[in-house]
């Protein structure tokens, strides 16, 4: 997917539809003159709605459109007749789209699943006809509810990857090249920070058939939860990975002092990220023979499990996958 399709962020003006006004009518009829209210109700203003879909990545159909409208209520009628209601709006989203309110930043709900409904906002109710409002001391109300006004406000729609497993590193960390030796994605890839702006997906094959699903992060650096290298944008992608892959190439300073960074960042963002199952990986292991592993031991950090490996020479990788295999349905079976 082009970098310029992949929209994660739209922000949307919502005008959920006014309810229909309620019918005054009074029956009148050549052999009943006075045949008593028969008003109908107005019908229900339209809502606005988001639906998830499975088969949609991105946020671009929203792009460009900024108001999104829905349709109003008819009035009610005589004979009893109700209002039509109004059109609804259905808005196709991704799996993993956070809606939230643009002044207070409050989230609304996230839809997680295919062909999840959730109603962003909601049309105004149709006002009551006359019918309901008669009583033994008023046989004839000649009045009727309005309808109700509808909503308007903005509304931002954030987009967060789902996958098995996100890849977390600074740039230039191999992810990108990970990701397109293990799957059939085509990533960006360039020797320069930031070449990858975008989450990229791909599905890796496992043995007897078996797949999941591993996205590539675009790279974070230091101070990232504070926005600094569009940080914020980075990091909420990771939220939605069940599982975190920690890239640090094996030429790095300090290998515990990167993943130390890389982890701080995780926890200044969003403390609920620590609880994610972690793994870490040496990358540009080719660079190293049995000696030089074994004097990195010390710098590798003791709480998660490593692996050794290589993109380029695809050293380590079918081992990189049992790993992370593993590790994925272990979770599944404490959950």
């Amino acid at each position: 997917m082009a970098e310029n399709n992949f929209v994660d962020y739209v922000k949307i003006c919502c005008r959920s539809g006014k309810g229909g006004a309620g019918s005054a009518h009074l029956r009148r009829e050549k052999y009943n003159p006075k045949g008593g209210p028969d008003g109908g109700d107005g019908g229900r203003g339209g809502h606005i709605i988001l639906r998830g879909n499975r088969n949609v990545w991105t946020l671009l159909a929203l792009k460009y459109r900024k108001h999104v409208i829905a349709g109003s209520g008819e009035n009610g009628m005589q004979n009893h007749k109700f209002g039509k209601d109004g059109e609804d709006i259905v808005l196709e989203v991704p799996l993993g789209t956070v809606a939230k309110d643009a002044e207070t930043g409050k989230v609304d709900f996230e839809i997680t699943k295919h062909n999840e409904e959730r109603v962003l906002l909601k049309g105004g109710r149709g006002g009551l006809g006359n019918a309901h409002f008669k009583s033994s001391t008023n046989q004839t109300p000649r009045y009727a509810q309005p309808g109700e006004p509808g909503q308007e406000a903005w509304k931002v729609l954030e987009l967060k990857t789902l996958a098995d497993v996100g890849l977390v590193g600074f740039p230039n960390a191999g992810k990108s090249t990970l990701l397109s030796v293990i799957t059939a994605a085509k990533p960006k890839i360039a020797n320069y920070a930031f070449t990858t702006l975008v989450p990229n997906l791909g599905i890796v094959s496992y043995r007897d058939g078996r797949s999941f699903v591993m996205a590539d992060i675009p790279g974070i650096i230091e101070d990232a939860h504070q926005g600094k290298g569009l940080g914020h944008r980075f990091l909420r992608h990771i939220e939605r990975n069940a599982t975190l892959l920690f890239m640090i190439p094996a030429d790095a300073d300090s290998i515990q002092e990167q993943y130390r960074i890389l982890l701080n960042e995780l926890e200044q963002y969003n403390e609920e990220l620590l609880d994610k199952p972690r793994v870490l990986a040496i990358t540009k292991s080719d660079l190293l023979d049995e000696e030089l592993k074994e004097m990195l031991q010390p710098e590798i950090p003791d709480e998660l499990p490593h692996i050794f490996i290589s993109a380029v020479a695809q050293q380590g990788l079918q081992e990189l996958k049992d790993l992370l295999w593993a590790t994925i349905n272990s979770r599944e079976e404490e959950e």
